[in-house]
């Protein structure tokens, strides 16, 4: 692993930052990186952090944050984005260790590899969200050179395990608190908003869940608030109440 800053935004003076390692439940190693507030003393709230898909799975990064002498175990959230945004919801519907958990300009990955964007496998409407990811992954926004989605992309056949894990079908057991934003102009909106209608259903735990859209925005600008489309009062008031 590299030691120098490798990451596509600057960093922050107001963190340590290192770089983790530790072992998934199939016994995969996987890399992280590790920030703690400057100057912090005892117990802490923590949140596991997975970007757009391709990043660290949540579960195990909650393991790993779960063991920290520096870590307070009862107080651990994650924020899945894109791809990740659906894995985090099935992770809080099965791992009551998650308190709050935030799912941001989510995919969910069984039903798009399953039947295709907008349900539909031929859809002639696909191609217009294109130019929003090469705005990101294929500028100096996003461009990473270790990036797939900046570089070779997918293989064809990396995706279809999906198609026989359907990922939320538990959605609605989860008790803890979940925040779902997505950008209003998002290709990609009716995910979010199928998944927040699915979660409710049913639930007799709905105070704690809320369904976010963003005016204006697109898929990609929640990656890096583009537009100034991320809603950090919005995520430091919710992690607030529900971790502390």
């Amino acid at each position: 692993m590299t030691s120098e800053w490798d990451k596509t935004f600057p960093k922050s003076e107001k963190v340590n930052h290192r770089k983790v390692t530790f072992p998934n439940r199939y016994g995969i190693i996987l890399a992280a990186d590790l920030y703690e507030p400057k100057g912090a003393e005892g117990k802490l709230a923590a949140i596991a952090v997975c970007g757009p898909f391709g990043a660290v799975k949540e579960q195990a990064a909650v393991d790993f944050l779960s063991v920290q002498e520096n870590v307070d175990p009862e107080r651990i959230g994650i924020i899945g984005i894109c791809g990740w945004g659906g894995l985090a919801l099935n992770a809080a519907a099965i791992d009551t260790r998650i308190k709050a958990t935030v799912a941001s300009t989510m995919y969910d990955m069984t039903r798009v590899n399953a039947n295709g964007y907008f349900d539909a496998e031929d859809s002639a409407d696909a191609p217009f969200f294109v130019a929003d990811y090469h705005d990101y992954y294929k500028t100096g926004r996003g461009y990473h050179k270790r990036s797939l989605n900046s570089n070779d992309g997918w293989n064809v056949i990396g995706c279809m395990s999906f198609m026989n894990q359907p990922i939320l079908q538990y959605s609605n057991e989860i008790r803890s608190a979940v925040l779902i934003m997505h950008g209003e102009k998002a290709h990609s909106c009716y995910f979010s908003r199928d998944a927040y209608d699915a979660m409710v259903k049913d639930n007799p735990y709905t105070e704690n869940k809320e369904l976010l859209i963003i005016p204006d925005a697109v898929h990609t600008d929640l990656y890096d608030g583009g537009k100034d489309a991320i809603p950090f009062d919005k995520l430091e008031q919710f992690f607030g109440n529900y971790l502390g």
